[in-house]
């Protein structure tokens, strides 16, 4: 069973995989983030364009989006809030943190976006990058079963200690 990219939990193909071949829509905000960076690590990204609500697709670009998504080793995806975005909301906001690295050096994405929900179901309008967020020093000394430093709640071998 491949665990979904996404942090859920859950395995791929309960989770993010069926909203990403379409099989089902994403009912929230979150969930539609999370598929999202699922679609990074998976290189769908067809389905990221598809996702961006189409009054903010001007400037997309096909070939340097998938090759950010072939040359990142993702890492993580953790949710740092959310705002809105249920099942009966019209719009939502995500703030969240991606980690990932590209030629050895690791990254940290923190953004906080936003989405709407229209009659084809929820869509990524726009992101901005959130506040700077102090990051926890990891020693090399965190037990694998003890809780991760970064606060996702996850034992550190499940999260950053991948």
């Amino acid at each position: 069973m491949e665990q979904c990219p996404c942090g859920s939990g859950l395995a791929y193909a309960e989770c993010c995989e069926p909203v990403i071949k379409g099989a089902r829509p994403a009912e929230t905000a979150e969930a539609l983030m999370r598929s999202r960076y699922s679609a990074y690590v998976k290189v769908e990204t067809d389905y990221i364009f598809e996702t961006t609500h189409p009054k903010h697709r001007e400037g997309y670009d096909h070939a340097g989006t998938k090759q950010w998504a072939e040359s990142a080793e993702w890492q993580g995806l953790e949710i740092v809030s959310t705002k809105d975005g249920g099942k009966d909301d019209t719009v939502g906001e995500v703030e969240f943190i991606a980690r990932f690295s590209e030629k050895g050096k690791s990254m940290v994405h923190h953004e906080r976006a936003q989405f709407k929900k229209e009659k084809e179901g929820w869509l990524f309008t726009d992101g901005h990058a959130a506040g700077e967020r102090q990051q926890p020093i990891i020693s090399n000394k965190i037990g694998r079963n003890e809780p991760c430093p970064c606060g996702s709640g996850q034992k550190y071998k499940k999260c950053c200690g991948k």
